[in-house]
């Protein structure tokens, strides 16, 4: 791929596209991949007093009174939703980055780049909401309610028939809450620390073998995917309760996140914590190597680096 006279790599509609798809596939899979861990982490935050055992014991609960086939309620949403949000997320922050660095220049960009770093990734996941929270929505109520529905577009079906196109949407303000924060941090620490550990390795990126970068890949996903977990979690316990609890007449969305924050206090907020480190830090390492592997496969030109 030819470099323009910025120094930049030039993208063609066709090379955003191989972003998109590579980012879809990374976050489908990782994400159906961890359905049961996001099964019983949605369980402890919605009903913390009935599991109260933990990760292990909870899995256990689940299993013993539901059966095996429990731990995958909300499959089809959660592969559907987050390849989506990952084509929107990976493609349109690359998409973001180049338009920064082009209109600030290179030499400047160097300067401002976690400035850049913040805002791309922080629009890209701002769309990839929009695509998501419908799919979201979907899954809770399926994992919250086991027999609401058979599936996603029973589901899908239902909450729309019942409640209305716009109730999908109920969750999109805590989604922001939860998503920006964690997107931010995601391509942020990842983007340092993969800098960092190429620092500290004598070969130069350039002459790494494949296995050598999938493996920084990984290092680096696992730092960013924790920190990403962090910061995002009270967002995400908000998330839970959000599309589970009914408003009251006259109630706005705001100000029924207010009533539930209140009534689970920052303990609350942080329940099901482990479990979500242990499930977005496998995870996050999992897309960024998957994305750098896809990549490489479809031929799609180098990312910008600052």
């Amino acid at each position: 791929m030819a470099s323009s006279a910025t120094g930049l790599p030039n993208y063609t509609a066709t090379d955003y596209a191989k972003f998109a798809l590579a980012g879809a596939i990374g976050c489908g899979v990782t994400h159906g991949a961890m359905t049961p861990i996001d099964v019983i982490k949605t369980r402890i935050q919605l009903e913390p007093t009935v599991y109260n055992t933990g990760m292990v014991g909870s899995f256990k609960k689940i299993v013993a009174g539901e059966g095996v086939g429990a731990l995958l309620t909300g499959l089809g949403p959660t592969i559907l939703g987050y390849s989506m949000q990952g084509a929107f997320k990976f493609g349109g922050y690359e998409l973001f980055k180049k338009t920064f660095v082009e209109y600030l220049g290179l030499e400047t960009s160097k300067n401002y780049k976690d400035a850049i770093y913040i805002g791309s990734s922080a629009l890209a996941e701002f769309f990839a909401d929009i695509a998501l929270c419908p799919l979201e929505a979907t899954r809770i109520r399926l994992v919250s309610q086991p027999t609401f529905a058979n599936g996603l577009i029973g589901g899908f079906s239902r909450i729309f028939k019942e409640e209305g196109a716009g109730s999908f949407y109920n969750g999109f303000t805590p989604i922001l809450f939860k998503q920006i924060p964690y997107n931010i941090a995601k391509f942020l620490v990842f983007e340092r620390a993969s800098q960092a550990i190429f620092g500290f390795v004598p070969t130069p990126k350039s002459e790494l073998s494949t296995l050598s970068l999938t493996g920084i890949d990984l290092l680096a996903g696992i730092i960013a995917g924790c920190s990403a977990a962090f910061v995002s979690q009270p967002a995400d316990t908000l998330l839970s309760k959000v599309n589970k609890t009914k408003k009251a007449p006259g109630q706005s969305t705001i100000g029924l996140l207010g009533q539930l924050a209140k009534e689970l206090g920052v303990k609350g907020s942080f329940a099901g914590l482990p479990t979500r480190l242990i499930m977005v830090g496998t995870l996050t390492s999992l897309q960024f190597a998957i994305y750098g592997k896809i990549k490489g496969a479809l031929n799609c030109p180098p990312a910008v680096t600052l």
